[in-house]
């Protein structure tokens, strides 16, 4: 199961703390090849515990459910990683201080990622002719944190044309001139994928991550980035690597051309969901509105799909046995998705539409209304809490996009206490692939109302996840006798429980509350990965960690 310990050998971890609902009070716990075969008390381990096992001293640390990553772009992350990275400038003058100092030490094509004008102090982007004085007119692709529009040089736009596309404006671009650019940033041989593929993964399996669901789509990567990813063509290596739970988001008006995708992926896909845009991002003030912009009065966003589209996928997908599902940030790209639910359930009958187990992503903007909606439908809601954290808080990106809007945004509380199932993702690379961050900006949620317990939070970002990839395996995201053994081992610097008083960040280190320790998240440091295994196979083992 490890470097140190035989194929299919018996593994006994003791001395530590095991998150389990089968025994809350677990400190040890015996894996038997790729089964979890006991969890109990360190008394009980000293009695069961023989020279046929292999002991590993967990020295207080915790052995819990491995995390799933609903919403991840593998390619993309990696890209991302080996670009230059503007996520810490804090000013147009540092942008272009960062592409200047790029240019003079590499050729070819400047690529970057992580810019958020709206902390800058004049909330201004570049020009196309400021990137082509910064970078000696080379070509400039720089992309926005949520990848939804980008900054271009004048020397690519003329290359491409961009000026005549739909969605330029002097070097700012999204919709069809932004597809463009990027499309051009990201031509890559299967080899530089297979190079970039890994490095996200391997950094997602010392994260505790276990599996994540590939959110592929034709505008953001070829159909053999994810075969690839499958297995199917091209190669990732022979290291092994967190499960990949597949999808497509490319939207399907005929039976043949489901069909065809379907065949495409060999049968492999779990949905034709993900990013299958119905609108865009607030960032970029694309995601559909109601009402326009705080920011911007001339526009409420664009919408990219028709309900009656929306709707005709859906029940497709429905009839194939395929999860359906949408890429929905705003109120009036939610109103759409609505309407395509009443539709497609005329066509397929409700309890055909809701045993599909349909899926949106984001879901950023909802009223009470909508979620009474989705419940009736049946909508799993794939969310990222770091959003909130990057944000939400008051004057961030959120508020001043939308004003007091800004309240409704990212109803964690309110989806969960409707019957709304919420699954967690980082959307990476638009937030990091950090899951106990995650977890935390749901705890600490910038609206109070809308936060939720650290256990619930957990949930979401494992258990729940299995569930709503729909993997087959209801045992998966536990830690109990006869479950996978799918774990990770974590350091922490104090195990707690978080107590009733949900609102705020109240922990208890009482051993009566009778409820599975998880990390404190109100301190500093938040969790260190030891050890990521996966289906009894070892994924991520830290340097100091035997």
């Amino acid at each position: 199961m490890n470097s140190t310990a035989p194929a299919n050998a018996l593994t006994l971890y003791r001395n530590g703390s095991v998150y389990s609902s089968a025994d809350p009070f677990a400190t040890a716990m015996l894996v038997d090849g790729d089964t979890v075969a006991w969890v109990g008390s360190e008394q009980a381990a000293t009695s069961i515990q023989d020279e046929k096992m292999h002991v590993v001293d967990l020295q207080g640390a915790l052995a819990a459910p491995g995390f799933v990553d609903s919403h991840v772009h593998l390619t993309e992350t990696g890209l991302a990683a080996s670009s230059v990275d503007l996520s810490a400038v804090r000013s147009l003058t540092e942008m272009l201080d960062a592409v200047a100092a790029e240019a003079a030490r590499t050729t070819g094509i400047i690529t970057g990622h992580g810019w958020d004008e709206s902390g800058w102090p004049d909330r201004r982007v570049p020009t196309a002719a400021e990137l082509d004085r910064a970078s000696g007119n080379r070509s400039v692709y720089l992309a926005r944190a949520d990848v939804h529009c980008a900054v271009v040089s004048g020397t690519l736009a003329e290359e491409l044309g961009l000026a005549a596309l739909d969605g330029w404006e002097d070097g700012f671009v999204i919709r069809d001139a932004h597809e463009a650019a990027r499309t051009v940033s990201r031509s890559l041989t299967l080899a530089q994928r297979a190079r970039y593929q890994r490095a996200a993964l391997d950094l997602a399996a010392s994260q505790g991550i276990v599996a994540v669901a590939e959110m592929a789509a034709p505008h953001i990567s070829p159909v053999e980035d994810l075969r690839q990813l499958l297995g199917l063509e091209g190669s990732l290596g022979d290291a092994p690597a967190p499960q990949i739970l597949p999808y497509w988001g490319q939207l399907v008006q005929n039976e043949s051309e489901l069909a065809e995708i379907a065949d495409a992926f060999d049968g492999r896909l779990l949905g034709l969901a993900g990013d299958l845009n119905i609108d865009g991002s607030i960032g970029a003030r694309t995601a559909a509105l109601r009402s326009p912009y705080s920011d911007a009065p001339e526009t409420s966003g664009s919408l990219y799909l028709s309900a009656e589209q929306a709707a005709r996928h859906l029940e497709l997908a429905t009839r194939a046995g395929l999860q359906a599902g949408f890429h929905v940030i705003g109120d009036a790209g939610l109103d759409t998705v609505i309407q395509a639910l009443d539709l497609a359930a005329e066509a397929v009958g409700q309890p055909a539409l809701r045993a599909a187990h349909h899926r949106l992503e984001h879901l950023e903007l909802s009223d009470d209304t909508a979620i009474a909606d989705l419940v009736r439908h049946g909508i799993t809601a794939s969310m990222q809490p770091s959003f909130d954290a990057a944000w939400g808080a008051a004057g961030g990106m959120y508020s001043q996009r939308l004003g007091e809007r800004s309240a409704s945004m990212n109803r964690f509380a309110a989806l969960l206490s409707a019957g709304v199932p919420v699954v967690f993702g980082s959307d990476a690379p638009v937030t990091t692939l950090d899951p106990w961050s995650a977890v935390r900006g749901a705890v600490m949620h910038s609206n109070k109302a809308e936060r939720i317990s650290a256990r619930a939070a957990f949930i979401a970002h494992t258990r729940a996840g299995w569930r709503a990839a729909g993997t087959g395996n209801p045992m998966l995201g536990q830690l109990a006798p006869g479950t996978p053994a799918s774990f990770a081992v974590w350091e922490a610097d104090e195990l707690m429980v978080q107590t009733p008083d949900a609102s705020v960040a109240s922990w208890s280190t009482d051993p009566r509350a009778g409820t599975p320790l998880l990390p404190a998240l109100d301190t500093e440091k938040l969790p260190r990965c030891l050890q990521t295994v996966h289906l009894g196979t070892e994924l991520y083992r830290a340097p100091d960690f035997s």
